[in-house]
């Protein structure tokens, strides 16, 4: 692993380079924490990062105040939002100067004012301090941040990137610098790219981009076909239009013209009532995905899709009507035996049966991503979240005594259960052991596994109502507990070769042990990651981490009230702020929300759009067999019984439709769910359901036109020729 800060000084000795920036993503939430901020008698906590003296010089940030060269120039210099600098000054002009208070601790000097942050920001902060005052007041380094990288106008980035390798290894070639190859990646793509495989950009927010996008294409392919169907159903009334201008001299090019001309014209219309309607439902929407999405209006590279998308789509729906009504022999037309063939008859059915795959298949995603997000949302996940509140450590509470008072106090208010405290949030644990940092009896060389630890204090195990399967509990009656015994997990235990733990030799940084306990795996995180191990270990002494209180069902507002009581009694300092776990652990599955929302819209659409088409499928059947019907009711036939002649047709497409959709869909759906290490299984009853869902749709869009036909007077009927 190389040193932190390893491109220091690198625009001064690589060409193209103009400006260089670190910046800290573990200060920002949800990794990091909100910090206090305070101004005379006003305390509040605000959400930022850490940033170098180049940082405004890079980014397009608006200065209300101040100066991108000056804004982060000194180590106690502070850059602030407007919406900061209202907060404590009434006004970005009287901000700047100003010396605020952090953490308590440190003081620091609003050198700029910057305009708040748009929602559709990539970055979120509310201030920066400078990356020099990381290291020189905090006395650390972050080992999550970016390395922002500047180049000069026509800089080869290749050229560039050759340039930081050669550096590195020059550097740092005795510490890891000749294992280290950097890669440059643009920062427009890092958003949507945020996923690395063996270090170079694979995926992330882009599949989701690419997921819609593709729904989205079918959901116009299918919109295209229902045109396709509708247009030809109705082609028996423009046929003899067709005769009549063949006869008077019309060329087949001119009626394309005319057919492909039509279409176009609709897709136009429906372009303009699309954008009328973004424009309209934009904001619900954003409310719906909890999205800062704008239309960019000025955005040129947009008009040319939108172009594209408007002429293909009038191409794509007005091909075969242009092209099979253009081809019409007029006398046949003329004399009125204008027939479609059955290959015309079956391209048509092929059509609406490939709606319906579509259809299905958004039902069965459908169906799958819902009952997936309500298992992760819902399932056991080894420990009771349910009325779990967390407290940040800091301030007076980074004291064991002052912890321990607290914890005192907090257990004789109304409402509270249990109290304890832990290094690490009980439902995200996301710091891993590096190798060597623990060390176990029967350890192999050069063995490791990603340890996941805790220091927690000696009611952990029944606050978090965790259960021991082997040995014992941690217990303040065994004081030695805190300075020489460990509990581990079944999977700990496991990974370690370990077939009895209890008793075994345990070295985890500067304190040695053993196992006295393993309690049963529990998720550490989410349910797309495998249970991890995990090593726990008594220090009450910790000066950070997470104070966690067990209300009683139904008391909650009374605990919140005692706890905010004796926090403001011990801690006065900061500002009281507290989160459940059980929320926040929702938190973790925004995206699988998010998909599982668009996706039920998707899929109503998708249904509806091809029960559209199959309606016209109806139309063009009760067109061509007017004479039909109406001979069948002379004849004695029921309206139930045309009614059947109607449907059993109609359900034939939609039967092929679900044998085609079912494999397709599970192959889509077994993949998608191989990213969750726990996952729903792939039931019958979820195909089942689906094609029940398509089929009742289908008999209820056909059902009246259906019955319409049927009810109709036989000697009209019989007019009709």
């Amino acid at each position: 692993m190389l040193p932190l800060f390893a491109l220091d000084g690198a625009k001064d000795v690589i060409p193209g380079i103009v400006h260089t920036t670190y910046y800290a993503t573990a200060y920002e939430l949800p990794w990091g924490h909100a910090e206090t901020f305070q101004v005379r008698d006003k305390l509040v906590k605000l959400e930022g990062s850490r940033a170098d003296s180049d940082f405004f010089k890079m980014f397009s940030y608006p200065l209300l105040e101040g100066d991108a060269a000056g804004a982060l120039r000194d180590p106690d210099d502070i850059a602030i939002s407007r919406k900061m600098a209202v907060i404590f000054w009434g006004s970005p002009a009287a901000a700047i100067g100003q010396t605020i208070r952090v953490e308590n601790r440190f003081d620091f000097k609003v050198s700029a004012v910057f305009e708040d942050l748009p929602g559709q920001s990539s970055m979120h902060f509310d201030y920066l301090t400078t990356w020099a005052s990381l290291r020189q007041y905090f006395g650390l380094a972050s080992g999550n941040f970016q390395t922002l990288v500047e180049l000069a106008p026509g800089a080869d980035p290749a050229a560039v990137t050759a340039g930081l390798n050669r550096m590195i290894r020059e550097r740092f070639a005795g510490n890891g610098g000749d294992k280290v190859e950097l890669g440059l990646q643009r920062y427009g793509d890092a958003y949507l790219h945020s996923v690395f495989v063996d270090g170079r950009p694979r995926d992330g927010r882009i599949e989701y981009v690419r997921l819609f996008s593709g729904i989205a294409l079918f959901i116009l392919l299918i919109a295209c076909i229902n045109f396709m169907n509708l247009a030809t159903a109705r082609s028996v009334r423009r046929a003899k239009e067709v005769g009549l201008r063949k006869v008077v001299g019309a060329e087949r090019w001119s009626l394309v013209g005319q057919f492909f001309g039509e279409s176009v014209i609709f897709a136009l219309l429906a372009l303009l009532l699309s954008l009328v309607l973004v424009q309209v439902f934009l904001p619900a929407f954003n409310r719906f995905t909890d999205k800062a999405i704008v239309f960019p209006w000025t955005d040129g590279r947009l008009w040319c899709w939108l172009t594209g998308i408007w002429l293909v789509t009038g191409v794509v729906a007005g091909s075969y009507p242009a092209l099979y009504l253009s081809s019409l022999r007029p006398v046949r037309v003329l004399k009125g035996v204008f027939r479609f063939t059955a290959g015309a008859i079956w391209f048509r059915k092929s059509l609406t049966v490939f709606q319906f795959v579509l259809s299905i298949l958004l039902l069965i995603a459908t169906i799958v991503v819902v009952r997936q997000t309500e298992y992760a949302e819902h399932s056991d996940l080894g420990y009771n979240r349910e009325n779990l509140v967390y407290i940040r450590i800091e301030g007076n509470l980074s004291r064991r005594d002052k912890y321990l008072l607290f914890k005192q106090e907090a257990l004789h208010q109304p409402g509270v259960a249990m109290v304890d405290r832990s290094s690490e949030t009980p439902h995200a644990m996301n710091f891993v052991a590096l190798p060597g940092a623990i060390t176990w009896d029967g350890m192999t060389k050069d063995q490791y596994i990603g340890v996941k630890p805790a220091s927690v204090g000696f009611d952990f195990v029944k606050l978090m109502h965790l259960q021991v399967v082997r040995g014992r509990d941690f217990s303040i009656d065994n004081p030695s507990d805190s300075t020489d015994a460990f509990l581990v997990n079944e999977e700990a235990a496991r990974q370690m070769g370990m077939t009895n733990p209890i008793g075994k030799a345990v070295s985890a940084w500067a304190k040695h042990g053993h196992i006295i306990g393993v309690i049963k795996d529990y998720h550490t995180q989410s349910l797309r990651d495998p249970i991890l191990p995990v090593l726990l270990d008594v220090k009450e002494g910790e000066d950070f981490g997470v104070i966690i209180a067990r209300t009683q069902p139904g008391r909650t507002r009374e605990a919140l009230a005692g706890l905010k009581k004796v926090y403001r009694d011990i801690n006065p300092q900061y500002p009281f702020a507290c989160q459940f776990v059980d929320e926040e652990y929702d938190k973790l599955y925004t995206s699988e929300v998010l998909v599982t929302r668009l996706s039920i819209l998707f899929a109503v659409l998708a249904i509806l759009i091809s029960c559209m088409g199959l309606l016209g499928l109806v139309m063009f059947s009760a067109e061509q067999r007017t004479k039909e019907i109406g001979v069948r009711k002379v004849l004695g036939a029921s309206v139930g019984q045309i009614v059947a002649l109607f449907s059993r047709d109609s359900l034939q497409l939609v039967a092929v439709a679900f044998v085609v959709a079912v494999p397709l869909g599970w192959l889509a759906m077994h993949a998608w769910l191989q990213q969750f290490a726990y996952r729903v299984s792939l039931s019958w009853w979820i195909f089942a359901l689906a094609g029940a869902a398509s089929l009742s749709l289908a008999l209820a869009t056909m059902g009246y036109q259906a019955i319409r036909a049927a009810v109709a007077n036989p000697v009209k009927s019989l007019r009709t020729e």
